[in-house]
């Protein structure tokens, strides 16, 4: 897959593709759908996906608690996965939020990637101060020789699959759900850093990840699958939260342990799948009594997870 990121100089053999467009955030099943249309609407061009880095609305509105599903690394990757050929990520500026919809179709869409097919949501809105949407894409488009589908949203009994909806499954404590409308578990993908250590005092060693931009979910203890940068996949219980009995901080944090594994995983990039909530955060009166109730929440994220294959990359 190739990737581009700078709209004025992308190369003849990346322009004439059909394009999907969006943000894209957390590649849900509704995406998915949008891509495939594209597909199906042009399946003679390369599929390709517009998208936008960072998220707008961490530019428009920087004091908001993150919120995002899924980074650069991780949309990509889900991308490859769904056959995309091509993606321009687009860097969204101060200077990016400015451009009319006329140009970013005119200058963006057309002269910049060359596109010759677009699809996108009927709610996809460009420009600046959103001032463009699918009726302005779908008037200028054919003026200036590109084709244009417009893909419903893709719905359940609870109404339009989005990337609102999962969020709110998984600030809720329903990590199941926002699984069957990404179509594979949520992760958090991030570096192990150094923690306090106090987990191996117990017999627990974990691999601690902070949550950064991404979406905070429920407070909590999860039966979670780790992947490792070889490829490596590992069952395991994480926390997500503060830490109430050791020593309440102000920001939450990842901790995992994995169950079988033994290596030095510091400064490794691991993704941490949530497939269950299991408890609430709680606050126990001794470190005893934490250390026996892990034990318990491990069995438990064991059991739950006997079916997950894990792979090892040995």
């Amino acid at each position: 897959m190739q990737l581009f990121t700078d709209w004025a100089q992308v190369p003849h053999a990346a322009r004439g593709a059909t394009v999907a467009l969006g943000n894209f955030d957390g590649l849900h099943l509704g995406h998915a759908h949008l891509i495939r249309t594209a597909h199906a609407a042009r399946p003679d061009l390369p599929l390709a996906v517009l998208t936008f880095e960072p998220h707008p609305r961490e530019l428009f509105r920087p004091d908001d608690p993150p919120f995002r599903l899924s980074l650069s690394a991780e949309r990509l990757e889900a991308l490859a996965a769904l056959g995309v050929k091509i993606v321009y990520e687009l860097p969204f500026t101060e200077a990016f939020s400015t451009l009319p919809a006329e140009r970013f179709i005119a200058d963006v869409l057309a002269g910049g990637i060359g596109a010759a097919h677009l699809a996108c949501g009927p709610d996809f809105a460009f420009g600046h101060r959103r001032g463009g949407g699918a009726a302005l894409l779908g008037q200028r488009a054919e003026a200036l020789g590109m084709g244009l589908t417009i893909v419903p949203p893709l719905t359940d009994a609870q109404g339009p699959l989005s990337s609102t909806r999962i969020r709110r499954a998984l600030q809720d404590g329903y990590p199941e759900r926002a699984t069957a409308e990404l179509g594979r578990p949520w992760a958090i993908r991030g570096e192990v850093v150094h923690g306090d250590k106090r987990g191996r005092t117990i017999g627990f060693p974990t691999a601690n990840v902070l949550l950064g931009r991404h979406l905070e979910p429920a407070r909590g203890v999860y039966a979670a699958m780790v992947r490792l940068p070889d490829g490596g996949t590992f069952r395991g219980v994480a926390n997500i939260g503060r830490r109430p009995t050791v020593a309440e901080g102000v920001q939450s944090r990842l901790e995992v342990h994995l169950f079988d594994y033994a290596g030095d995983l510091y400064g490794q990039q691991i993704s941490v799948a949530l497939h269950a909530y299991l408890r609430a955060e709680t606050k126990f009166p001794s470190f005893a009594a934490l250390r026996t109730q892990i034990a318990l929440d491990a069995t438990t994220a064991r059991a739950m997870l006997d079916d997950v294959p894990t792979r090892d990359a040995s």
